[in-house]
């Protein structure tokens, strides 16, 4: 595989994320909109998808000031209020000049894109039961970017996380947040190493085992 630290890598591994999750948005039932989202308690699926769709919008569109907090998304998807999954569906794919702004976006907030992008994708995928993507390209860009995030903060469990023999899926839902202190731990990680990392993400570790 190509180096999935490369402007290329991250621009291919987006835009091919961006197609199968506007497809997977069109399969569903329009009830599925107001599914909640366990690992997003505060969204449904289709205040989910409107976070996804407003982030491209956003940053082509120039609307940056307080980006990244809870107001800058909370905006993205109050905008959206009431559009069908189908629709939100439609905006993401004309949103497609994302595609090759992203890889001029200095490193790594390029791949964190792609991190926040591919973990809300999984997250949608277990509200509504449909499991897939798991060997994605861009499972490979975030894992490449939390592999060095977590270097950074601790490098005992960044070797541990480079030395691993679970795969980069269970890897990258283990340091997003995504597995109970015991699943990490079932991963050969350090648990408690694992969630004073996390203590500096915006996510709160799930308690309840999931497998998506």
């Amino acid at each position: 595989m190509s180096d999935p630290k490369s402007p290329e890598v991250i621009g291919a591994a987006y835009a091919e994320l961006r197609e199968r999750v506007s497809t997977l948005l069109r399969e569903l039932p329009e009830d599925a909109a107001s599914r909640p989202v366990p690992h997003c308690p505060k969204w449904t699926v289709r205040e989910l998808a409107a976070h996804l769709v407003g982030v491209p919008d956003d940053v082509l569109n120039g609307r940056l000031e307080g980006v990244t907090t809870e107001a800058w998304t909370q905006a993205q998807v109050d905008r959206r209020a009431g559009v069908s999954l189908a629709d939100l569906a439609d905006e993401w794919n004309a949103l497609s000049a994302f595609d090759g702004v992203l890889p001029m976006i200095p490193p790594p907030t390029n791949a964190q894109v792609v991190f926040d992008s591919v973990t809300h994708e999984h997250d949608l995928r277990n509200a509504v039961g449909m499991p897939g993507g798991q060997d994605s390209l861009a499972i490979a860009v975030a894992h490449a970017w939390l592999l060095d995030r977590t270097s950074d903060a601790d490098e005992e469990l960044g070797a541990a996380v480079a030395a691993s023999p679970a795969s980069r899926f269970d890897l990258v839902r283990a340091l997003s947040g995504r597995r109970t202190l015991a699943q990490v731990a079932e991963l050969g990680l350090d648990p408690l190493r694992v969630e004073a990392m996390l203590e500096n993400f915006p996510v709160e570790i799930v308690t309840e085992p999931i497998e998506g």
